[in-house]
């Protein structure tokens, strides 16, 4: 029997558990650890609430967490304060790890730290209710805001663009937190600006993110054809791929329409680069006072696919900035890390010890190749990770390991919330919502959690 971890429930953990299982061995088990008690990773944590398609791929990762060969092992912390690499290696023949890409980037600008400063990362764990959001709905982050900014071009950026312009009625059929919705539908915001730094032939949202936010009711969508026409790209988009071709006809359109006076602006800028954050008037800088403006400098193309600065600067009123310029990789205590791409160091996912194949570690998924890509990306991935395993197999099967890991996790002291205390979480989420007069609504923190998770076993 061959005993495999993989750590980490979200799609990249799921879809490798999915190859392990249908590669035809017949002796196989995973187990899939997650620190939470929840599965899904993104999918639950991170898919915007109003995007219900994408949300409904947790019905098949569900099928892969449900086969008998695998076993949901929820609320298991790997790493300090919780089970040592070094025992999982002594527990399973196999360890991969699909640990994604855990923090944020930073603009590392002056006044980053002022209150209202925040990563994107942040804002969608709390409209997501994640239970290490860092806020909570009644103070929320929309409290006295008119005016946001969101630094980024990407589909986050889009997504929480998205979401401060929505209103009560979209939001409400949502699996939203009660908090987070309480305080979005008491929000004052009315201008919402997007920047990027470049141009809009190289955004990185998709085209169907970015034709939402001109589908939002009560919402002008605003593009300065000045800026556009700085990109090199914008007068003639033929050669440029099918995505970013769309993309700039989609600008092209808004650009060309008048704002109709609706209550809410959102405003797509381009060519514009952070250099700062300044607090409001009469507030301390420092991480004392509180946000009042971004102040960014004009750019433009260098030819060679980059910017560079002019010197003019443009201030745009702000009580909350959202930064979403990119996700990163943490170390995990025990593996190898390449600090500069945030990765572990692997060959087709095998674990690197110093430049060799280290025999049972595996990774898969961001922490594998970075944050890119889109959730599909992570299949592939993962395929090439066990594809790998499976030829070290027959050597790694060799090995002696306890017959049922979970006996021992549960002898270190381990309690893991299973697959029927996840139903039970479920369950509980579901009784939520038909409280409240909604569907599904989310447990926002770990004691209500913890708590809905032991009415499986009570």
């Amino acid at each position: 029997m061959l005993h495999i971890a993989v750590v980490g429930s979200g799609p990249s953990g799921v879809y490798t558990a999915q190859s392990l299982v249908q590669s035809g061995l017949p002796e196989i088990r995973v187990d899939v650890l997650d620190r939470l008690p929840c599965p899904y990773g993104l999918v639950r944590y991170g898919v915007a609430p109003d995007h219900e398609k994408i949300k409904s791929l947790q019905n098949n990762l569900r099928a892969v967490l449900e086969d008998e060969r695998v076993r949901f092992l929820g609320g298991v912390q790997v790493g300090p304060g919780g089970v040592p690499a070094e025992r999982l290696r002594e527990l399973y023949h196999a360890v991969v790890y699909c640990v994604g890409a855990a923090t944020d980037r930073h603009l590392a600008v002056p006044g980053e730290e002022l209150s209202g400063s925040w990563s994107a990362t942040e804002f969608v764990s709390w409209y997501s209710a994640h239970p290490d959001s860092v806020t909570d709905g009644a103070a929320g982050f929309v409290l006295g805001t008119r005016s946001a900014v969101v630094i980024g071009v990407g589909n986050v950026a889009v997504d929480v663009t998205r979401i401060l312009a929505r209103g009560a009625a979209e939001l409400s059929p949502t699996d939203m937190p009660q908090a987070a919705l309480a305080a979005l539908a008491a929000s004052t915001v009315t201008e919402i600006s997007m920047v990027g730094r470049r141009g809009p032939s190289q955004a990185r949202f998709t085209t169907k993110e970015l034709r939402e936010l001109g589908g939002l009711p009560d919402t002008d969508v605003v593009v300065d054809p000045d800026e556009l026409a700085l990109d090199p790209q914008y007068a003639d988009p033929s050669a440029l791929p099918a995505a970013q071709r769309r993309n700039v006809e989609v600008l092209r359109g808004w650009a060309a329409t008048p704002p109709r006076g609706r209550p809410r602006r959102i405003r797509l800028r381009f060519f514009l680069r952070p250099v700062a954050l300044l607090p409001r008037d009469g507030e301390p800088g420092g991480a004392g006072g509180r946000v009042g403006a971004v102040r960014f400098e004009r750019t433009v193309p260098d030819g060679r696919g980059g910017v560079t600065g002019t010197g003019r600067h443009e201030d745009i009123a702000a009580q909350l900035v959202l930064r979403s310029v990119g996700y990163r990789g943490v170390p995990l205590d025990g593996l190898p890390f390449d600090a500069e791409h945030g990765t572990v160091p692997h060959l087709a996912g095998r674990v690197l010890r110093d430049g060799a194949v280290a025999p049972g570690e595996y990774v898969a998924g961001w922490i594998k190749r970075g944050p890119t890509g889109v959730i599909g990306t992570n299949r592939p991935c993962a395929k090439e990770t066990v594809t790998a395993l499976l030829e070290d197999a027959p050597d790694l099967v060799r090995r002696e390991v306890p017959g049922d890991p979970l006996a021992a996790l549960r002898a270190d002291g381990v309690t893991p919330v299973e697959w029927a205390g996840w139903e039970a979480i479920e369950r509980a989420e579901a009784e939520l919502g038909a409280s409240l007069g909604r569907g599904v609504v989310k447990l926002p923190d770990w004691p209500s959690l913890l708590t809905a998770a032991r009415t499986a076993t009570s």
